[in-house]
C-alpha cells in the first residue's frame, strides 16, 4: 500500500550509501515513507543497486534515471513533479549520505501533517550549531551564509541553505517548478524564499548534521557563488522586478 509521504534522494556515485539509506528509511516504524531515487547516470552503478532493490520492494522504492549530471535543483524538480503526479501529500528532500538523520523523518513529516507548518526544515542552527565532523572553515561558511540569507531576504529561517525539507503538496502545486532558476544550493534558498513570499508557514525542526563518511561531497566554489549572488537576485526581483518573480507562482 502506497504511503502518503515520499522521500526524494538525488544520487550521483553513491554506491557506498544507497542500499543502507533506503533500508534505513523503509525500516522506520513511526511513519511509513516511500522512496524515490533520482539518479544522474552514476558511473559507479548506483542505479543498478536501486534496480535490484526495486525488484524486492516495487511498491515502496522507485527510481528516475536521468541522462547525466544536471544539478541538484533539477533533480529535485523532477522528483517533485513525479511525486505530485503520483498523489503524495508530503514530499521530503534528503541526502543519500546519512548527513541528514533518518530518525528525524517522522518529526519533519508531522510538522506539516499535524503541526501547522506548510514547509518544515531540518535545521542545523535553530538550537546553536549542530554539525559533526565538518572542517571549521566549512562550518563557519555555512553558518554565516544562513545569516547572510536572513539579512538579505528578511526570512526568519535560521538554516536557509538546508537540504532536509518537507513540503506539503499544496506548496509545490502553488509554485511553477519550471520557473525555479537555480541548480545548486541556491535552489534550496529559492524554494524557501518563494514559499515564504507566498505566505506559507515555515517551521524548523532541530537536527544534528553529520558529515558524510563514504563518497565525495558535491560542494564546490561555483555552487557557493551561485548561492552568494543568487540571494541578492532573488531579493531584487521580489522588490523591483515583480513580474519576473511572479513567474515562479502559479
Amino acid at each position: 500500500m502506497k504511503s502518503d509521504s515520499l522521500v526524494i534522494i538525488p544520487t550521483y556515485n553513491e554506491k557506498e550509501n544507497i542500499r543502507n539509506i533506503i533500508n534505513a528509511v523503509l525500516a522506520l516504524s513511526k511513519h511509513e515513507f516511500d522512496v524515490l531515487i533520482v539518479d544522474d547516470n552514476s558511473p559507479d552503478g548506483t542505479g543498478a543497486i536501486v534496480d535490484s532493490m526495486i525488484a524486492e520492494r516495487p511498491e515502496r522504492i522507485h527510481i528516475l534515471k536521468r541522462a547525466g549530471k544536471q544539478g541538484l535543483g533539477t533533480a529535485y524538480i523532477a522528483g517533485f513533479k513525479w511525486a505530485l503526479e503520483q498523489g503524495y501529500e508530503y514530499i521530503i528532500e534528503m541526502d543519500a549520505d546519512f548527513s541528514h538523520p533518518v530518525d528525524k523523518l517522522p518529526e519533519l513529516q508531522a510538522a506539516c501533517a499535524t503541526g501547522g507548518a506548510d514547509v518544515s526544515v531540518g535545521s542545523r542552527y535553530i538550537t546553536g550549531v549542530n554539525v559533526v565532523n565538518w572542517p571549521m572553515g566549512r562550518m563557519l561558511m555555512s553558518y554565516f551564509a544562513s545569516a547572510y540569507v536572513r539579512l538579505i531576504t528578511g526570512m526568519k529561517v535560521r538554516d536557509a541553505t538546508a537540504g532536509y525539507v518537507c513540503y506539503r503538496r499544496e506548496v509545490l502545486l502553488s509554485i511553477d517548478l519550471d520557473a525555479i532558476e537555480f541548480k545548486g544550493y541556491a535552489f534550496q534558498i529559492e524554494m524557501k524564499f518563494t514559499a515564504h513570499c507566498m505566505g506559507f508557514k515555515i517551521k524548523e525542526v532541530p537536527i544534528v548534521f553529520v558529515n558524510r563518511v563514504y563518497g565525495e561531497s558535491k560542494m564546490n566554489s561555483s555552487i557557493f557563488f551561485e548561492a552568494l549572488f543568487g540571494v541578492i537576485k532573488l531579493r531584487w526581483d521580489s522588490l523591483f522586478n515583480k513580474n519576473r518573480f511572479r513567474r515562479r507562482l502559479r
